[in-house]
């Protein structure tokens, strides 16, 4: 059964699907009918945070780029950039192995960004739908969701959710932040 969240509320990712090792994130929306002249290209990203809050290095910053985290196991995997968002269900999946993230890694920010939205008139305002999702690797249930329900009329990037560690836990937070300023709002923030 999915536990739905709303936008502040927290979850423990243990007690809600207990032994829960692999999962996915999954990412969707659909724009609203609107003609920028241009398509809408929203781009889904990670930011591997140490305790410090911020990104551990420039490779632990996962992006259409930057595919797989630099760790052995490769714990946090991009599956690749959707470029139109078309179509129902996950516009764009992060995997990621809980029991592989290594411990200096203390939060996992999920996001996403509209790719040249300023050159494009573009903002969250012309979008609809948005969610994010933790499903199950290995039985395909979804077990946490949340639905973006605010307008962001004027923001180009969301931190849509925060998976992080408490009390030897994986925990997720609904965020669901708008910025101005798009992806480099972003890394201003968790970069050193």
């Amino acid at each position: 059964m999915t536990v739905t969240l709303k936008k502040g509320q927290r979850v423990s990712l243990d007690k809600v699907a207990p032994g829960l090792t692999e999962i996915f994130v999954g990412l969707g929306w659909d724009v609203k009918p609107t003609d920028t002249g241009y398509d809408f290209d929203l781009d889904a990203c990670a930011f591997l945070l140490g305790s410090n809050e911020k990104v551990i290095s420039d490779q632990h910053f996962i992006f259409y780029n930057n595919l797989t985290s630099p760790d052995a196991g490769k714990s946090v995997q991009h599956t690749g950039d959707n470029l139109t968002g078309e179509g129902d269900g996950d516009d764009e999946v992060i995997n990621i192995d809980l029991k592989k993230v290594p411990a200096e890694v203390q939060k996992i920010v999920i996001t996403v960004t509209i790719h040249e939205a300023v050159e494009r008139a573009q903002n969250f305002g012309q979008v609809q739908n948005a969610f994010v999702r933790v499903i199950n690797a290995q039985t395909t249930q979804e077990v946490v969701r949340y639905d973006l329900v605010e307008d962001y009329s004027v923001e180009t990037a969301l931190i849509m959710a925060e998976i992080y560690r408490k009390d030897g836990e994986w925990r997720l937070n609904a965020v669901g932040s708008g910025y101005q300023g798009g992806l480099q709002a972003l890394l201003n923030r968790y970069q050193n």
